[in-house]
């Protein structure tokens, strides 16, 4: 999030891409096969990028991902994303520039989603700062930010029915929820606070609060101090089963402005969605270097 809150980014490396439906109806048996750096902005000019390549497009290092034209790179102390994507439709534009996120400190939590880790929730950088120069006008900024990953072995709609996840800056680090409904009938509730040193506790669980359902109706909740009511501050991404907005919530008695994201996999099995999701998210099979 940029510091006066009018502008945002979201950047995220798929090896196997989970909300593909080229994944999906490939039967999901060759996650190189299906790689992306999706790069969504948002505010003025906004952009959304979600190209599905082929293997031949995956480059892998210790220490760095790159996927056709797009890259990540650690070099120790900073993540350096070099972006070089196309907007999908009905804005098909370049989207091009260079993002690097500077952490506080790192983490070493892993956080199994499930009984069997069959998904497992990674927050590197749970605190740190941006810098975003893309070129549009703009897109030169600075702000807060977050550097995390998820890993799993099952398809998210195998094991869960709806989650939601908010991570928020509070005094001294950030606060972080993952709050989840799986289809075995058990949940998760969970909430973690993270100093800016990268160290870690459990924090207080305040009360499920209701959000107003997204522009596609997607059911929200989130995070908030009794009594208190969470506002959309910016609605950042609108899909039927997806909703990803700026919230401002109260936490301890603090008011703070985070990323909230609420997702809703008894939609996404439909297959009546996957064609329409393949109007926004190309399928590149063949790349050259």
């Amino acid at each position: 999030m940029s510091e006066d809150q009018t502008r945002a980014i979201s950047i995220i490396a798929f090896i196997g891409s989970v909300f593909s439906p080229w994944y999906r109806w490939s039967g999901r048996k060759d996650p190189q096969n299906h790689v992306c750096i999706n790069v969504a902005t948002y505010g003025p000019g906004g952009r959304f990028t979600m190209t599905d390549r082929g293997r031949s497009a995956l480059r892998l290092t210790r220490d760095s991902i790159t996927v056709g034209p797009s890259s990540m790179r650690w070099d120790g102390n900073h993540l350096i994303i070099d972006i070089n994507e196309m907007g999908a439709p009905p804005l098909i534009t370049p989207v091009r520039g260079r993002v690097t996120l500077r952490p506080t400190g790192l983490t070493a939590v892993e956080m199994p989603l499930t009984e069997d880790a069959a998904h497992i929730w990674r927050p590197f950088a749970p605190t740190a700062y941006i810098d975003v120069d893309l070129a549009a006008r703009g897109w030169k900024w600075s702000g807060h930010g977050y550097f995390d990953a998820n890993f799993g072995t099952r398809a998210l709609e195998e094991d869960f029915s709806t989650w939601s996840w908010g991570r928020f800056p509070t005094k001294g680090g950030s606060t972080c929820f993952y709050d989840a409904e799986r289809l075995d009938g058990s949940v998760l509730n969970s909430a973690v606070f993270f100093g800016e040193d990268g160290q870690h506790e459990i924090a207080a669980l305040q009360p499920k609060t209701r959000l107003k359902r997204s522009l596609w109706a997607v059911r929200r909740e989130t995070r908030a101090d009794t009594g208190y009511r969470p506002k959309q501050v910016m609605n950042m991404l609108d899909a039927p089963f997806y909703s990803r907005a700026m919230v401002q919530t109260q936490l301890g008695g603090e008011e703070t402005t985070g990323v909230y994201e609420a997702l809703d996999l008894r939609r996404f099995r439909s297959p009546l969605l996957k064609p329409i999701l393949a109007v926004r998210v190309p399928r590149r099979a063949s790349w050259r270097f």
